[in-house]
């Protein structure tokens, strides 16, 4: 039985949040704590990429991370963002978090609904005679470059952020005691088993979002008991509150 759930993401900012909905209705008990951490680049350390920002005329955002990143490092590099950038997001969400940086206007901002790139490919398509730059971290495949290959677009990939562990405390150690975890990248399961190298799975259910992180569970040795996002489950509250329905039965 489901009882305690370890999600490995900051807190959702607002109480109307689906994953409060779930330990409403389901009776369980959401623990907020990640496993990664990410850093900022150097001014230093980016300008070693040789690429100017300048030479670009949209921006493809993936989370929220990189929409900071990016004009964090545009500041700290004294480069002004021109009004007539463009900005290709993931989903709603991303797209108005860069109101925190520039004023938001529909016709330079364009936004997927599942979170994939490939949903936000054909508006990209759309604008083929942009030259994209994808802010990322350090830890990424070679997935979406291809992506964008297969569809001639010109595109850069440049690192502007590192994602690093963000380790536990032996008290948090001591008090380990979920019956599920939730994991967002496969940097979250190269977390897990630094913080706990001796963990031994046993009835403790995993969740994952994304296909790279549940091979990472695999690549690991360790059991993923549910996997998300799918056509009929695309949010991981939707996946999990399927998998507490049938925990019920």
């Amino acid at each position: 039985m489901i009882k305690k759930i370890l999600v490995s993401q900051p807190k959702p900012a607002s109480e109307k949040s689906p994953y409060y909905d779930l330990a409403t209705r389901f009776g369980v008990e959401l623990v907020f704590r990640p496993f990664i951490k990410v850093e900022g680049m150097t001014p230093r350390d980016f300008r070693a990429q040789h690429v100017n920002i300048l030479d670009y005329t949209a921006v493809v955002f993936t989370s929220r991370h990189a929409i900071d990143h990016f004009f964090t490092l545009s500041k700290e590099l004294r480069v002004t963002i021109p009004e007539d950038m463009k900005y290709f997001c993931v989903t709603e969400a991303v797209a108005l978090y860069i109101q925190k940086y520039v004023q938001y206007r529909k016709r330079k901002v364009f936004f997927g609904t599942t979170g994939r790139v490939d949903d936000l490919l054909p508006t990209m398509v759309k604008h083929k005679n942009e030259k994209y730059l994808v802010p990322q971290s350090d830890v990424h495949n070679d997935s979406l470059t291809l992506l964008l290959d297969s569809k001639k677009l010109i595109h850069k990939e440049v690192v502007m952020y590192k994602t690093v562990s963000n380790d536990f405390t032996p008290e948090e150690v001591a008090n380990f005691d979920y019956d599920m975890l939730v994991f967002f990248s496969p940097s979250g399961i190269e977390s897990l088993t630094k913080n706990f190298p001796d963990f031994k799975q046993g009835d403790i259910a995993i969740a994952t979002f994304g296909p790279s992180t549940a091979k990472a569970v695999q690549d690991a040795g360790l059991r993923l008991d549910l996997e998300a996002p799918t056509e009929k489950y695309p949010s991981m509250t939707g996946a999990l509150q399927h998998y507490l329905l049938m925990q019920e039965d």
